[in-house]
């Protein structure tokens, strides 16, 4: 009796995996950042970060409970935590206040000028070094940048500092991180960033909305922190469930991947977002939003290409980053210093 030979299906490298992580992890954060922009128009942008920090504090603690070691719930790092939080809070509280001004493309593009902020922090705050193939990436995506903006249009506003000011604080996050390193996990830090941050979002709201005047065009920076109705707990459930995802997804990515290979996957957000404003929204970026798209994802694919050529590592074995950068993600993919490209 001939007997069958199995042969077990071939299992896809841990490059490819990652990538599909952060592909699909992606198109979860856009969407995320889709809902927001149409919830606003109900709920005030301090309800919706606290209801999405609420959501991912119930799935996170439980999680932490039962994996264990290493993650905890009490840690000594808490103050390096509670300024993370602060940030991540004033941070994308601005982030999405621009919102009802502005498309999703648009403030996008000008947020992720956050990598580009955060490798001159490193060098002024780190004492890294700052080669000149890095240099010469980093004004061409400042240029992008300023193209996006476009300061000196007719139609520029200064609502369009708010996400670069986002991108800031963003960036201040990532140094903070960089402190953290590998001491924490990936779910702790998300756990402590996040709940704290919800916590941090009810006094800032209420002071933006009883200090500063407010107009019918600001109606979502109103303090209303009233009780949603039974009919929209499920969207607003869901709101801080997809986020949870993507932020899940991303995080294996870069666990099981090199993070110099799948750091420049990360720019996909932008076109995601611009091609689901037009779906939704019929929302057609300016010129100069793509223009500076273009230079800001094109300065930040070639440090990824430097990072990988860098690197020379294995994809067998990744070494272990804590988290991404998106918009909303606690925690930035870290690199080693020994690694940073010269």
């Amino acid at each position: 009796m001939a007997m069958l030979s199995a042969h077990p299906a071939p299992v896809p490298s841990r490059a490819l995996q990652g990538i599909l992580c952060v592909e699909i992890g992606m198109l979860l954060f856009v969407g995320q950042d889709a809902m927001m922009k149409s919830l606003l128009a109900i709920y005030p942008v301090w309800m919706l970060i606290f209801v999405r920090s609420v959501v991912t504090v119930l799935v996170l603690t439980p999680l932490i409970l039962w994996l264990g070691g290493p993650h905890r719930l009490l840690t000594p790092l808490w103050p390096l935590h509670m300024a993370r939080a602060f940030l991540f809070a004033s941070g994308f509280s601005m982030f999405y206040a621009a919102f009802p001004f502005m498309g999703l493309a648009e403030v996008s593009t000008i947020f992720f000028s956050a990598p580009l902020i955060t490798a001159l922090f490193a060098a002024l705050f780190l004492g890294e070094t700052i080669g000149l193939h890095r240099t010469a990436a980093l004004v061409v995506g400042f240029v992008g940048v300023l193209i996006a903006m476009n300061p000196a249009g007719e139609n520029f506003s200064w609502v369009a500092i708010l996400p670069f000011f986002c991108a800031v604080t963003y960036a201040l996050s990532q140094i903070i991180a960089r402190r953290i390193g590998e001491r924490e996990s990936t779910l702790t830090v998300g756990l402590y960033t996040l709940s704290f941050a919800g916590l941090m979002i009810l006094p800032m709201g209420w002071a933006v909305s009883h200090l500063i005047p407010l107009g019918p065009e600001t109606h979502h920076l109103r303090w209303d922190m009233s009780v949603a109705s039974a009919d929209a707990l499920p969207q607003l459930a869901l709101l801080g469930l997809v986020g949870m995802a993507g932020y899940m997804l991303l995080s294996r990515a870069y666990q099981i991947a090199n993070a110099s290979l799948i750091a420049p996957f990360d720019y996909t957000y932008l076109p995601f977002a611009a091609v689901l404003a037009y779906l939704l929204w019929d929302e057609r970026p300016a010129l100069s939003t793509l223009a500076g798209m273009t230079l800001i994802i094109g300065s930040g694919l070639y440090l990824g290409w430097r990072e990988l050529r860098a690197a020379r590592r294995s994809d067998d074995t990744p070494y272990t980053a804590e988290a991404i950068f998106v918009p909303g993600s606690p925690l930035p993919a870290q690199v080693p210093e020994d690694e940073a490209l010269k």
